[in-house]
């Protein structure tokens, strides 16, 4: 039977795919070292647990407002007031299943047929397929790796027309980890003022930035673009809760409140224990963020130190996220025959750059522990020789 045009065209994700792969083969008893999926390996912390189980033991299990609780909704915006010096109302805010689920709602709210959306590229491979399924066409604005895969001032003109209705930020980035300062979110902010287009700003990874770097939300920088942003995070990276699926959105009101009913109609509100956990979160103490941004950092550094002692492949040193970016192409083989050979000869799973936009990429998450990484790399460094 025929499937809807919107749907027929959505490819399937790339990343689960290759983590599935692993996983079957581990078990049935090869030893698998995965650096695919992008999941903390951390548990979720303690307190954030047992704020969901109180709340089940105490009867929060039933419906909640479809955009979120009040009290999480007001604590996302202390949240954002304090972490990001971004000023929402509670109607501003919506609590979605995750992130990605903001994501589609803005895409649908705010996209017709015919309209463009830009994307810098190398990107999260979901962003072009939710701008397909809302009926508008993606448009890539190329980076290179020597400027850290940041979107410069003149790739993103060179794909602004009169069509264009938003842009796609993702600072720090999946899959470079390329972090935007304050210089480089003027010039895409000043652009999109001037030309009228919204920016999405996909904020998910903020908490996980290195070398003393600070985050900065494009909406902080004055009222045009705070106007013309949706500023989106989630609970998934920071607090290593991806199972609970809360993610939220805030934006202007009234595309806000389209958005509200456009949940209440779709999926209504996200479980309500899982936004009892958020809450606490949120509140709760952040010394477990930080303790796992340090670990990152760790990580980062040890895989970054043994991929520059490789011949073959190469990377830069990702400024945030918990993802390397390594450069494939003098093996002479595309992303897919590298992660398929890895996987099947090395017993290594990696994301392949093509579903990113880069066949000469592949992607190495280091949310998994130094002794999987050193022996992964290892692994991966033999190969290379071989076969590279």
């Amino acid at each position: 039977m025929d499937i809807a045009k919107r749907l027929a065209e959505v490819a399937p994700s790339a990343t689960l795919e290759i983590s599935a792969k692993a996983k079957k083969m581990a078990k049935s008893g090869i030893d698998v070292i995965s650096f695919g999926a992008g999941e903390p390996d951390f548990d979720t912390p303690r307190h954030i647990k047992e704020a969901a189980i109180k709340a089940i033991d105490e009867g929060v299990t039933k419906y909640t407002p479809s955009s979120g609780t009040p009290e999480l909704r007001d604590a996302i915006a202390k949240k954002l007031k304090s972490d990001n010096s971004l000023d929402y109302e509670q109607p501003q805010i919506v609590v979605s299943c995750g992130a990605k689920h903001s994501l589609y709602n803005i895409f649908q709210a705010i996209c017709n047929e015919g309209d463009e959306v830009i994307i810098p590229s190398p990107y999260w491979l979901s962003y072009p397929e939710m701008v397909r399924m809302a009926g508008a066409k993606p448009v890539y604005a190329g980076t290179e790796a020597e400027n850290s895969f940041k979107l410069t001032e003149s790739a993103l003109r060179s794909v602004i027309t009169g069509r264009t209705r938003a842009l796609v930020l993702n600072s720090p980035s999946n899959p470079t980890g390329c972090v935007y300062d304050k210089t480089e979110l003027g010039f895409i902010a000043g652009l999109a003022v001037k030309h009228k287009f919204f920016v999405i700003s996909d904020e998910i990874y903020e908490k996980l930035i290195y070398d003393g770097k600070k985050h900065i939300s494009i909406a902080s920088l004055g009222k045009d673009i705070y106007d013309l942003t949706f500023t989106v995070n989630g609970l998934s990276k920071s607090y290593s809760m991806t199972g609970w699926r809360i993610g939220y959105a805030a934006g202007p009101k009234d595309l806000m409140g389209a958005i509200s009913n456009l949940q209440s109609h779709a999926t209504s509100n996200p479980a309500s224990m899982c936004q009892a956990a958020a809450l606490a979160a949120l509140t709760g103490d952040q010394e477990c963020v930080a303790r796992m941004r340090e670990e990152f950092e760790k990580r980062r550094d040890a895989m970054v130190g043994m991929i520059g002692l490789m011949r073959g492949i190469s990377c830069i040193k990702p400024e945030g996220a918990f993802y390397v970016f390594c450069d494939i192409s003098k093996t002479g083989m595309g992303s897919m025959e590298v992660a398929t050979r890895l996987l099947e000869e090395a017993k290594v799973a990696v994301v392949p750059g093509t579903p990113f936009g880069s066949d000469r990429f592949i992607r190495l998450s280091f949310a998994t522990g130094m002794e999987k990484i050193e022996k992964g790399l290892t692994r991966i460094k033999g190969w290379i020789e071989k076969y590279g």
